[in-house]
């Protein structure tokens, strides 16, 4: 796993992952609110209904997405929902989740933010020791 200071958007990677919660609304959206799962839903509008229905179909897991002719987007649950700490127990169980997606996919380069530290309020420290194992040099865990 590698560490740069980028902005999630402006890498190069040949996916990004966003981190998301669990939570369906009565409408059918995955809420989306806040941090880099909002910063995509404002980007793709049509992401909280496609999300939502993966949910509820599927459960709370890791989803990819296909967005445009560019962008690869991977959901990563971090919480169960949207109002909750993150779970660094889903957290793992997520990160075993994307590699098999990334290994599918055959994805080279995948860059991601510090999964369940913003609004998932757990301590990097904590996350970094539990995940670290687990990612290859695939993997960039980015910072602003």
């Amino acid at each position: 796993m590698l560490e740069k200071t980028v902005d999630l958007w402006s890498t190069d990677a040949d996916a990004i992952v966003i981190t998301t919660n669990g939570t369906v609304k009565t409408n059918g959206k995955a809420v989306m609110g806040k941090g880099c799962a909002l910063e995509a839903a404002n980007k793709w509008p049509n992401l909280p209904e496609l999300l939502g229905i993966a949910i509820r179909t599927s459960g709370n897991h890791v989803y990819g997405f296909r967005l445009g002719t560019v962008y690869h987007l991977i959901t990563f649950p971090v919480k169960h929902a949207w109002y909750e700490k993150a779970d660094i127990i889903l957290i793992v169980r997520s990160v075993h989740e994307l590699v098999k997606f990334v290994n599918a996919w055959q994805f080279k380069t995948v860059a991601m933010p510090r999964p369940g530290c913003g609004n998932g309020r757990l301590e990097w420290g904590v996350v970094h020791a539990a995940i670290e194992p687990l990612l290859d040099n695939r993997f960039t865990v980015v910072t602003l």
